[in-house]
């Protein structure tokens, strides 16, 4: 548990590393960038089928300013659970950038035995992450909703959850760049793995901090299984 805190650690002082802050702008322009148009798409979406569902403009005085304030409320509801599928995405795809400059300053001697992952390749993980995201926050997303009379339980149902994605998504992002090695064919145990994945989760559903949580993810990763394989080496 000492190598994970110490990572998480390092994951958070890399935000002052310039190199590191550029990326973390750069995911912060496509995030902001994916939201405007989910929210512009999801509201005119909401407001059409409301509109169809009988709430028109003749139903009653008002009705109109009703419907765009429900697609509203709606739409950031729908937002806020989206976030985490967009978030993980976005780790995936600027991966290879954030582990480049970690390795490279941090631990030259794996960086020089990594492989670079083509562009295509980043593209088809970044894809293939935010698809189990989506498809295990859909069948989530019930139970959420019952749970919603709870206070709590609608969150501690979404953290549990997209702790055990992210546990994924962050070791995976290392471990491809280093799977030709047998070192890192399994570098953290489940515990580790959980426990980072919840505290980058437990961010994301902070509003600031939800902004800073895929890249210092991806930085505390990068450190936690560097330096889980050495400590595996010099065991």
């Amino acid at each position: 548990m000492g190598a994970l805190v110490t990572s998480l650690g390092l994951g958070l002082r890399q935000l002052l590393d310039g190199a590191v802050l550029r990326i973390l702008l750069k995911s912060l322009a496509v995030s902001i960038g994916v939201f405007i148009i989910a929210a512009t798409g999801g509201w005119f979406a909401l407001d059409a089928l409301l509109a169809w569902g009988g709430l028109e403009d003749t139903l009653f005085t008002g009705a109109g300013a009703v419907r765009g304030a429900l697609s509203v409320l709606l739409a950031l509801i729908g937002l806020w659970l989206v976030w985490r599928i967009v978030a993980i995405a976005v780790i995936q795809f600027f991966a290879e950038d954030i582990v480049q400059v970690i390795e490279a300053r941090h631990y030259p001697q794996e960086a020089g035995q990594a492989r670079e992952l083509p562009f295509a390749e980043q593209a088809r993980n970044a894809l293939a992450a935010a698809t189990r995201a989506l498809l295990v926050n859909i069948v989530a997303l019930p139970i959420a909703i019952l749970l919603w009379v709870t206070g709590v339980g609608t969150f501690a149902l979404l953290l549990v959850v997209n702790a055990v994605l992210l546990s994924r998504e962050l070791q995976d992002m290392i471990w491809l760049r280093h799977r030709h090695e047998e070192r890192y064919r399994s570098p953290l145990n489940g515990r580790q793995r959980f426990v980072l994945g919840g505290v980058i989760a437990a961010m994301m559903a902070v509003p600031f901090l939800a902004f800073l949580a895929p890249v210092t993810g991806a930085a505390s990763a990068t450190h936690l299984v560097h330096r889980t394989a050495r400590q595996k080496d010099n065991a």
